[in-house]
């Protein structure tokens, strides 16, 4: 995983919650940790890391705190650790 995409990570587990997060950076990070990532129609962005599968919305613009929060839990219950597996 290279140094932006960690940022990324990062960014996502941080407190207090960044809304300024792009969104086509962390479906590069969904990728690089393995996971498959399919647009379907109706603006969802489909996720399936392991065992776990989540959709997203599709934003184009930064992503709300809503949206961060939920990428994280979904991560947290995949086993991401990025303290543990990426530190910075």
């Amino acid at each position: 995983m290279n140094h932006r995409h960690r940022k990324v990570l990062h960014a996502i587990f941080s407190h207090p919650v960044s809304a300024n997060i792009d969104p086509k950076a962390v479906e590069a990070v969904f990728e690089e940790l393995g996971a498959e990532v399919s647009h379907n129609g109706s603006g969802n962005l489909a996720v399936k890391l392991g065992s776990h599968a989540h959709a997203f919305h599709n934003s184009q613009h930064s992503l709300s705190k809503d949206e961060v929060v939920a990428m994280r839990h979904f991560l947290t219950q995949a086993g991401v650790d990025p303290g543990r597996d990426y530190p910075l």
